[in-house]
């Protein structure tokens, strides 16, 4: 799905900062507006906000001063039709003694959806992310790519507008990423997700995006972005070609300039 620069941004950051109660400034005055249809990419330097960027997003935690928006409005209108939200964090964080398919169910188990409409919908999210065939099994019975893979189910299970990912496949294997960013690019093709997404990877961050924001830390800000033709099917043809390696060329020379200005390898 390509982005809508006219239509209404699912969510903004309006000169919104984050200093944390030990005094530390996390980060200044950002404003940031993401358009529907959009797969933006958090990188930069250690330290530099990308989290809590994605938290404030999130309403995990609160902007010590300056607005966030959702459609415009506050916190409290999300979760209607047009308008949920699901975050994927770090660690699958699944319950160790549930089968797969109870993992990926209980957040429509906590908002109410009737069993067999949520058994269903398990099902076919699992179906989506290739674990059909796992769905009996616990996760201690999976390895990490595959708790992940549960993991990014049971976010797609509430058929989310807005999917907000913190980092998901940092500990995995460069084959086993690989394989679950191609997923992820196919997914948010297909359901037409606006989707952002932290990183440290700057051949991730080319391979999913249509625009990648570079932070830079020391205190935590915007230090500059690139846009990706939001049309070019992510696959591997894609990770092969010259345009892919002067893309990921030209998001170093930025990375490298937002690690300088961060006073890295200066």
């Amino acid at each position: 799905m390509i982005a809508n620069p006219a239509a209404t941004p699912v969510v903004e950051l309006r000169a919104a900062e984050k200093v944390f109660d030990d005094g530390t400034r996390g980060l200044v005055p950002i404003d940031l507006a993401v358009q529907p249809g959009e797969f933006v990419s958090l990188i930069g330097p250690s330290g530099c906000g990308k989290s809590t960027l994605l938290r404030l997003l999130a309403n995990l935690h609160a902007p010590s001063d300056g607005q966030v928006l959702w459609w415009r409005g506050g916190f409290d209108q999300v979760g209607g039709d047009g308008r949920r939200l699901s975050f994927v964090f770090q660690e699958p964080t699944l319950m160790p003694w549930a089968s797969v398919l109870a993992n990926v169910r209980l957040p429509l188990d906590l908002a109410g959806v009737p069993r067999q409409e949520a058994q269903a919908r398990a099902r076919a999210a699992l179906q989506a992310v290739g674990l059909a065939q796992a769905q009996d099994r616990t996760p201690g019975q999976l390895s990490g790519g595959m708790r992940m893979r549960v993991s990014i189910a049971r976010g797609m299970v509430t058929r989310p507008d807005l999917l907000l990912m913190d980092e998901p496949f940092g500990a995995l294997d460069e084959f086993t990423r690989n394989r679950l960013d191609a997923d992820l690019a196919a997914l948010s093709r297909q359901g037409g997700l606006t989707t952002i997404f932290v990183t440290h990877s700057l051949y991730e961050a080319v391979f999913l995006s249509s625009r990648i924001v570079v932070m830079a830390s020391n205190p935590g800000r915007l230090f500059g972005e690139m846009r990706i033709d939001p049309a070019i099917v992510r696959d591997q043809a894609f990770r092969l070609s010259e345009r892919f390696a002067l893309l990921c060329r030209d998001l170093s020379v930025l990375l490298t300039s937002a690690a300088l200005a961060s006073g890295e390898g200066a």
